[in-house]
């Protein structure tokens, strides 16, 4: 791979932090790297492999040179951001929802639509965090018949909500501990030992935001326009790592064996999958790492050509991070 200049803006939150480590795990091709801030950071180091990096602050001018930009920001600042980026003659590879459903920017995961890639005009978009780990997980059935119809509970991890979430269930575990009262500031009820059936603001249909990203970005990632999803978002008191069960109806019935095959082989997953002893994905085995683990393969009751299945990755690494750098050695390469 020819060596690029890289910039990450938002680089001092959970998703660029990981960004730069992810970067320096994969040996990615950098010429120049930057990371980018607002001014209060400006001036801090972040770790980078063996060394530091320290931060800027992001303005139009600091786009200058690069080649690939990392975006690890909110909405707000990565539509300020966008049109310098393009002008200075970089890609930006977006993590925020801001243009995930303009039909000019492609919405790529690196193991199912990395075609998809040369569709950019200088902006290409990450999925959603559960989205991606979801479609990784089955993508293979996909690829077997179409799949027409999908119902999907999430059990998301507080790392969704950034380092602030993953501090507020530490620190009122320990208040739990001490016997103190817990406070709520980054989700809108206690977390801890508690589940909160809420991920986004409500969509107008009595789903949230969060859950209709489940449908709206799948049928463009797996290029299925009439892929129809209902889907419950749940934020639950584990650290990293969101665990997804799906029951999906396909074209035509795959069977349990033929699932458990196909996904065993396929490109981002690993199949753990043995009820007898026990074995079956979980959040304490997928954290900190990249695979997409799938188990728990079962016909579903109701539908004679449906399958049920529960997966769990990674929602700062796959769901975040990593799939926006395999998307970056998609454009070098």
């Amino acid at each position: 791979m020819k060596k690029v200049n890289v910039a990450i803006l938002g680089a001092t939150g959970a998703v660029g932090r990981e960004m730069l480590k992810v970067l320096w795990e994969r040996k990615f091709p950098i010429n120049t790297l930057k990371a980018l801030a607002s001014a209060r950071s400006a001036g801090k180091k972040l770790p980078f492999g063996e060394g530091e990096v320290v931060v800027e602050e992001a303005s139009e001018q600091a786009f200058e040179g690069m080649d690939i930009v990392l975006g690890a920001a909110q909405n707000p600042l990565a539509k300020q951001f966008a049109p310098a980026i393009v002008k200075a003659g970089a890609v930006f590879v977006d993590n925020s929802s801001a243009f995930r459903m303009d039909d000019s920017v492609p919405l790529v995961v690196p193991e199912i639509n990395p075609e998809d890639v040369q569709k950019h005009h200088g902006i290409i978009s990450n999925p959603n965090c559960s989205t991606i780990i979801t479609m990784t997980a089955i993508a293979a059935l996909n690829r077997i018949s179409p799949i027409e119809t999908m119902v999907a509970s999430t059990y998301q991890a507080v790392s969704g909500a950034g380092a602030g979430g993953l501090a507020e269930l530490e620190q009122q575990a320990r208040d739990y501990a001490a016997g103190k009262p817990l406070e709520a500031k980054v989700f809108p009820w206690q977390i801890a030992f508690n589940v909160i059936p809420q991920i986004g603001g409500d969509s107008g249909n009595g789903y949230t935001s969060e859950e209709m990203k489940m449908q709206n970005e799948g049928r463009k990632i797996m290029h299925l326009p009439g892929l129809k999803v209902t889907c419950t978002c749940v934020r639950v008191p584990v650290l990293r790592s969101h665990s997804i069960s799906v029951t999906l109806r396909t074209h035509r019935k795959i069977s349990v064996d033929e699932a458990r095959a196909a996904i065993a082989q396929a490109p981002g997953c690993r199949l753990v999958d043995d009820l007898d002893n026990k074995v079956y994905p979980m959040p304490l085995d997928t954290s900190d790492q990249d695979i997409v683990f799938v188990g728990r393969i079962r016909d579903d009751l109701t539908d004679e050509k449906g399958l049920s299945l529960w997966c769990c990755g990674d929602q700062i690494r796959k769901g975040a991070a990593t799939n926006a750098i395999q998307i970056a050695e998609l454009l070098v390469k």
